[in-house]
């Protein structure tokens, strides 16, 4: 599918189907100036009690015009006080399902939303980033393939050669391709993408858009003293990775090492702990905080982010074997802390704490951000609207935030309290890595235990990272969550203007919190 800028005249093309944009407060149609009968045919669907030009609203229908049959697509915005970054995304995606569903071979796609204060340049970003995200679906392994019908998107701009519209464009097309690559990784099944293969990926997409990836294998690991990670490891047949990527944005050299680090459990029984059958089903996704580390670093080299940037991916399988480690075990780590297991499914803070200590230690790395599928009981707490994050640092949450509400992807910060780190304190060892009360929060306070006082965010995405069903843009499956909510802090941390074009004064991404 190719997605084209176009102006009012359509470029050239011709396309059959036409997005109808209104709000719920105005008789105008958006978009589309060049079709002189949308007015008179809003005029009269309004009157209808189906259709009010509610946000997401959609009536389709077909006529005969210019010597064909023509599409128009009728999209209700809501009200032009209403209309947000999240509610265009999902007009968007409304939009474009109903093209497909209509079988529309070229969609003209309107500025929709510039009524409503926002700038154009955003604008285009986000029709072209929900686009590609609304068009997805993991085909890899059906002998017969669903077509798309839709092979071309025509987004109408005032000046298509605009430097702000193609920036936006840009960022957009790169926007939703990450999104895309971390979808297509978490949803590989777990015979395919193992730890090797999973490092191999990386290596590629390296080489692809101009960022360093060492690969370590099991004998460096040990050479590190990563033993918390090899003792999950161990069990498996498979070996295990440590992935580091390493990006150093030109201009970023005084900025400091900001290290992204990843959960990689590319199939998670639980160990001898064992998930029930039910629950393991879909556990090829327990590496969907890696797959988004790859996604943001991919998209930060493309877009040339001027930061200095690591990724550090702990890739291994937590499986069953007379090797498996086992819950009364006490085990060390990286850190040199000893750790009594009382879970063996409380895998993945294993990882990242050694992790961690190999992006303190080896990376120098200034500020610290993990994303980990780690706890159920955030899923439970969130359902799937957003993801958990602990963190020791006001200003660094701060801009999380910011970039949630550009990204639109939800985050929800936890408190610690003493109380909470008492619950992971063990009588036979310095720490344990299965506390029976607050487990979200005490899995986030045992990951505070190893990142130095620098400053810290850790986002449990398992609410997020795996839908059951198709709901907006996120198709069923793996949903590559948190990669745009990640480019854009990074973003910020680079220095680059992040001002939200709203009539939202106080998400403006220029004032500096000093971190």
């Amino acid at each position: 599918m190719d997605i084209t800028l176009v102006d009012k005249t359509l470029g050239g093309y011709s396309p059959d189907t036409l997005v109808i944009a209104c709000y719920q407060d105005s008789d105008v149609p958006e978009g589309l100036p060049e079709v002189p009968e949308a007015a008179a045919m809003l005029e009269t669907l309004k009157t209808e009690p189906s259709f009010q030009g509610k946000e997401g609203e959609i009536r389709s229908l077909t006529l005969y015009r210019d010597g064909r049959l023509t599409g128009f697509i009728f999209l209700g915005l809501g009200t032009k006080d209403s209309l947000d970054f999240q509610g265009l995304r999902r007009c968007v995606n409304a939009a474009v399902k109903e093209a497909r569903r209509m079988k529309a071979g070229t969609l003209a796609l309107g500025p929709l939303g510039y009524n409503a204060g926002l700038r154009e340049g955003d604008i285009i970003r986000i029709l072209t980033e929900i686009t590609l995200l609304s068009c997805y679906s993991f085909q890899t392994y059906k002998t017969r393939k669903m077509e798309n019908s839709l092979k071309r998107v025509c987004l109408v701009c005032s000046q298509p050669d605009s430097p702000v519209i193609r920036s936006g464009f840009r960022e957009g097309m790169v926007l939703g391709r990450a999104v895309i690559l971390a979808r297509d990784l978490v949803n590989e099944p777990a015979n395919v993408l193992d730890p090797p293969e999973f490092a191999r990926r990386v290596a590629e997409e390296g080489d692809r858009q101009g960022f360093e990836v060492e690969v370590y294998d099991e004998k460096k690991i040990l050479r590190l003293g990563m033993t918390a990670f090899l003792e999950v490891a161990r069990a498996s047949d498979i070996p295990p990775r440590l992935i580091v990527l390493r990006y150093n944005g030109r201009g970023g050299e005084t900025r400091g090492v900001t290290a992204l680090v990843g959960k990689g459990v590319t199939y998670d029984t639980g160990g001898l702990s064992i998930k029930t059958n039910d629950q393991m089903d879909t556990m090829k996704r327990d590496m969907g905080g890696a797959a988004s580390v790859l996604g943001a670093v991919s998209a930060a080299a493309q877009l040339a982010l001027p930061i200095r940037l690591v990724g550090v991916i702990a890739a291994c399988e937590n499986m069953v074997s007379g090797r498996s480690y086992r819950p009364g075990d006490i085990i060390g780590s990286m850190a040199g802390k000893t750790i009594h297991i009382g879970n063996t499914d409380g895998e993945g803070r294993l990882l990242l704490v050694d992790a961690i200590h190999y992006a303190i230690e080896h990376e120098h790395a200034e500020r610290i951000i993990d994303l980990a599928t780690l706890t159920g009981d955030a899923t439970r707490m969130m359902g799937h609207t957003a993801d958990v994050v602990i963190s020791n640092d006001d200003g660094f949450y701060a801009q999380l935030q910011m970039a949630s509400e550009y990204s639109g992807e939800r985050v929800f910060r936890l408190p610690v309290y003493e109380e909470h780190r008492e619950l992971i304190r063990s009588d036979i060892a310095d720490l344990t890595n299965a506390p029976v009360k607050a487990k979200t929060i005490a899995a986030g306070a045992f990951i505070g235990e190893f990142v130095q006082n620098r400053p810290w965010l850790h986002i449990d995405i398992a609410p997020t990272a795996w839908v059951n069903e198709d709901t907006d843009y996120r198709t069923k499956g793996g949903t590559g969550t948190e990669v745009r909510n990640i480019y854009y802090l990074l973003k910020r941390l680079s220095g680059r203007d992040m001002k939200v074009s709203s009539d939202n004064p106080s998400a403006d991404f220029q004032e500096d919190t000093g971190v």
